[in-house]
């Protein structure tokens, strides 16, 4: 406590000296019933984003929510365009942005210790040229997002290579930029890293081709002046969650699930929303009707199950479009397996009563993403993969320690103990993966169900902050 303290009183002194040449005070240190936590940020995937229903999700939004509960506080965001953020934090109302930023981009900012780490690449559409080289940017034009570390990127290049052009665009968020790429509306966009595999589940034809930068840091943005007391608060944070696994579970809800769909698989599916959903779309919204899972979510379960196909039959004998045992069907009382309405109102049935047969303070989205893998190999072995995960003291509610779990079942140390004997648990776990990634896809391409459903225990639906049921809303 009295090097915490040391500390605090040698930053104030920074600080005092800081202010003395002009910088702005900073706001005061965030206390309970006195003071938010002021945020900056700017919207997309990984740091602020809205879903239809009002539901905020984001890597960097859930890592804030989680500092302000550690201090007491609420937390307020203010949502600025890509250029905004450093022009308001030399203003000094603010105590952090959290916006997928990077030292360095402006000098006078102090940040936090590192989150994360990436660096810049060049994305081009598929059908052009691929680039090889850096010195093959002479004379064209690159488009990067105003105010990011890329935009920062392509201006030092352009000092190196001739004719080298950016074009900074200052609204919207990453993903409106690569769509623009995908419709060849532009050539090169200058992108993150670490977004590459995200982007490929919207944007199918860009290639990442050129690397276009050396490793960065992605931390949080403190100001030139931050409140000393604050600043080591966070420092403490963020080694915490780095220790605890906080930070490896959140990246995991991000990211584990995008590296898996070839681009291949995403085209196909793009291009069966477009020709075979409109079919089908009617029973899945019914199904959302009856079980408040979200229409898209069962589409995509029904999608990996049998690509949509009502006739799809495996070696095993489970047959129909949500790929239903005889013995299920029979339970839930179908009549014909191939009848596609018969089999998505029965899947969509059968996975919600697997879900609540979970323990209902279970957070989402993980209770969600174990009942689709007990959708695949049945409950009576999800709850021995539960069992075994607590006797290896990993989480047996945390689909980020279940995925390690789960391909244990195949394994004869583990299954010969089991009265449920023998599963492909490994399988479950790419299953789930992969309909996330789907589930993703169709959020962005498919509108939600707008006719009002009534309440209900557990309604699912998968993007959003975590709350309590009915109408419980998940993060992917």
């Amino acid at each position: 406590m009295a090097r915490i303290n040391n500390l605090v009183a040698f930053l104030a002194i920074l600080t005092l000296a800081a202010c003395d040449r002009g910088w702005p005070v900073p706001l005061p240190y965030p206390t309970p019933g006195k003071q938010n936590l002021v945020v900056l940020t700017r919207p997309g995937p990984l740091t602020y984003q809205v879903d239809e229903s009002g539901s905020i999700s984001g890597l960097e939004y859930d890592l804030v929510k989680a500092f302000a509960e550690e201090l007491g506080v609420p937390v307020k965001f203010h949502v600025l365009a890509p250029g905004e953020i450093s022009r308001q934090l030399r203003n000094g109302s603010y105590h952090i942005a959290a916006a997928w930023l990077s030292p360095g981009i402006n000098p006078e900012m102090q940040t936090g210790p590192p989150l994360f780490r990436t660096h810049d690449i060049l994305a081009q559409h598929e059908a052009s040229l691929p680039l090889t080289s850096l010195e093959q940017l002479s004379g064209k034009t690159v488009h990067a997002l105003a105010g990011t570390r890329q935009a920062a990127t392509i201006r030092q290049l352009m000092g190196k290579i001739p004719g080298l052009q950016l074009v900074e665009v200052g609204h919207g968020d990453v993903i409106d930029l690569l769509e623009a790429l995908g419709e060849q509306k532009i050539s090169y966009v200058a992108m993150d890293s670490e977004f590459a595999d995200v982007a490929n589940q919207y944007v199918p034809s860009l290639r990442a081709t050129l690397p276009l930068s050396g490793d960065a840091a992605i931390a949080w943005w403190l100001g030139p002046v931050p409140d000393p007391e604050l600043k080591v608060r966070i420092e403490a944070f963020i080694e915490k969650i780095r220790s605890d696994g906080t930070l490896a579970r959140l990246e995991e809800r991000y990211f584990g699930h995008v590296r898996r769909l070839q681009q291949d698989d995403i085209e196909k599916f793009l291009a069966h929303i477009k020709t075979t959903l409109p079919k089908l779309s009617k029973h899945f919204h019914d199904a959302e009707r009856q079980t408040g899972i979200d229409w898209r979510l069962i589409a995509a379960l029904a999608w990996q199950e049998s690509h949509w196909d009502p006739f799809a039959t495996s070696y095993t004998n489970v047959r129909g479009l949500m790929m239903l045992t005889e013995e299920t069907a029979d339970r839930l009382g179908v009549s014909n397996r191939l009848d596609p309405r018969e089999s998505i109102l029965a899947g969509a049935r059968y996975l919600n009563l697997i879900r609540n047969g979970l323990p209902h303070d279970m957070p989402e989205p993980d209770r969600t993403w174990l009942a689709i893998a007990g959708y695949n190999i049945g409950p009576g072995h999800l709850n021995a993969a539960r069992t075994i995960g607590k006797q290896l003291n990993a989480d047996p509610g945390a689909w980020y320690d279940m995925k390690r779990i789960l391909p244990l079942l195949a394994k004869p140390q583990y299954y010969k103990r089991l009265i449920s004997g023998r599963a492909r648990g490994g399988e479950a776990v790419i299953m789930v993966e992969n309909i996330r990634s789907y589930y993703d896809i169709l959020v962005r391409n498919a509108p939600p169900l707008t006719t009002a459903i009534p309440p209900m225990e557990g309604k699912i639906g998968i993007s959003g902050s975590s709350g309590e049921a009915p109408g419980i809303k998940l993060r992917r």
